[in-house]
């Protein structure tokens, strides 16, 4: 598995994972910039990923739904707020309604992902921050961690069918 590990920082408000991949920055980024790598991946394995928008730019706007094994559809949204190619993306993130509104009472978390090489390797970092302590514990508690590094820990696979492809 390539997550190194995660790290929950209470006084910071954040979430940190650190994985890495034995891919170039180059590669790894296309994982991000294209929205069918990304549904191959973002999610946990058995909430495929569903991306109906995506304005891959400063200011533009991600929407997606995940499809549970019951069927159901939670919604998300990401705001693109920096993008500096092959190396960092940032967004705020949050959750939706089915219309796309955002559900304001779950508040909106922000992610940073920095893509560095190690020697012909990726070093992956995404660091979540969030408005509030209460926020933040009710997305734990939700799951987000174990999440995350589950849908991190599809990447490796995503590389690798790009790699059989070319």
């Amino acid at each position: 598995m390539p997550v190194i590990g995660t790290t929950k920082n209470l006084e910071a408000l954040s979430l940190t994972l650190v994985a890495e991949f034995d891919a170039a920055v180059d590669r790894v980024w296309q994982v991000w910039e294209d929205p069918r790598q990304l549904e191959r991946w973002w999610g946990p394995p058995n909430y495929p990923a569903t991306f109906d928008r995506f304005d891959f730019q400063p200011g533009g706007k991600a929407d997606y739904y995940m499809t549970t094994p019951e069927g159901e559809k939670p919604r998300g949204w990401w705001r693109f707020t920096a993008i500096e190619a092959p190396r960092r993306l940032e967004f705020d993130d949050g959750f939706a309604y089915e219309s796309g509104a955002p559900v304001d009472a779950m508040g909106t978390a922000h992610a940073a992902v920095d893509l560095e090489d190690i020697g012909g390797r990726t070093r992956m970092t995404i660091l979540s921050t969030f408005e509030s302590e209460e926020q933040m514990e009710e997305m734990v508690k939700m799951g987000m961690e174990e999440g995350l590094k589950e849908a991190a820990g599809q990447i490796d696979a995503v590389l690798a069918a790009s790699a059989r492809a070319v």
